[in-house]
């Protein structure tokens, strides 16, 4: 039986005959095969990217040395307390995933793994907001926020963890787009076509990061449509006043790295049931998609952890490195991700 020919299939898959949907998607859930492409294929560009760029501790604290940071002199101990619990975190997520990736099951794993990995990268993420003001938000879309802010939009983030949008309205994204792709730009979607170098991966990354605008796009519509729409009996977006409420609100938003992840793990753990498992070829696809997970998660630890040293100071770093050392039971440690 193909996947097409599947129960489940038929009914929740959207354009297919007689397909009824979900409770949440009533226009069915998306096609298992582009989804899982597109999963696969962002990870394994990011990957490439990631190896390509280097980043390892050492490379990350020249980078960080580079840009002239400083260590944050007035940082309170519950701030460095937090630091180092979210490092901590992030490393039982960066283990797991290590442990996951030598079970040899990917197509079985897939779902869990994409759970610690993106937990790993809110984790690592929220250890450098905590070491660059002393605060930490108590919402995934405030730390996706906070991140692209502090961190990414000051130059304080390396690529592809760097991508990012300042606006989601679609021309004025399409131009940012452009510039941001230069020489790589292509009309090739390396989201359905399996990166194989630098320039594809790095190609790959705007795609998603351009998928991501439009889903985003879309979301802010929905609840226009739902809230201010609504109140004047506007259904759609074909006056200029609904598009001018739509793009007020679209110009206002930014868009980094923390809020594809984000998209990322939703997507498998709540939308597209079948596109893990269901896809004929799934199990072929997947294979190595674990790695490449570990491998991304491990450079963004990296990154966080050459950050927070240098803002925490080398005294209290040394000292919590120290005691990772002597008291740390787990697959990855310390001289592992950081120097």
């Amino acid at each position: 039986m193909t996947c097409s020919e599947s129960f489940l299939y038929r009914r929740m898959t959207k354009r297919q005959p007689g397909a009824t949907g979900t409770l949440a998607e009533p226009e069915g859930t998306a096609e298992p095969r582009f989804a899982l492409q597109s999963t696969v294929n962002w990870m394994h560009a990011l990957g490439i990217q990631v190896r390509h760029n280097g980043i390892t501790g050492p490379s990350m604290r020249a980078f960080y040395l580079s840009k002239n940071l400083q260590r944050f002199s007035s940082m309170t101990e519950p701030a460095a307390n937090t630091v180092f619990e979210q490092l901590l975190m992030a490393l039982h997520h960066l283990s797991a995933l290590k442990a996951m990736s030598q079970a040899g099951r990917d197509q079985d794993l897939a779902r869990v793994a994409i759970m610690s990995w993106y937990y790993g990268i809110y984790c690592a993420a929220s250890a450098m907001i905590a070491a660059k003001d002393g605060s930490q938000q108590q919402d995934h879309s405030g730390t996706a926020t906070q991140w692209d802010r502090q961190i990414a939009a000051m130059g304080l983030a390396v690529t592809p963890f760097d991508l990012r949008l300042t606006t989601l309205v679609e021309v004025d994204a399409k131009q940012e787009i452009q510039v941001l792709a230069g020489q790589h730009a292509t009309s090739v979607n390396h989201l359905t076509v399996r990166a194989s170098n630098a320039s594809e991966a790095y190609a790959a990354c705007l795609t998603y990061l351009s998928g991501t605008r439009q889903y985003h796009e879309w979301m802010v519509c929905e609840n226009l449509l739902a809230r201010e729409l609504a109140k004047e009996s506007l259904t759609n977006f074909r006056t200029s006043k609904a598009r001018q409420l739509r793009d007020d609100r679209l110009r206002g938003k930014s868009l980094g790295f923390l809020h594809q992840a984000f998209r990322y793990r939703g997507k498998a753990n709540y939308r597209d049931a079948l596109f893990l498992t269901y896809e004929a070829q799934a199990a072929t696809v997947l294979n190595g998609f674990l790695d490449d997970l570990a491998t991304v998660l491990e450079a963004f630890v990296n990154m966080a952890g050459a950050f927070s040293a240098i803002r925490i100071g080398a005294s209290d770093w040394q000292a919590f490195i120290n005691d990772l050392n002597d008291h740390l039971n787990l697959l990855v440690k310390p001289p592992d991700v950081w120097p």
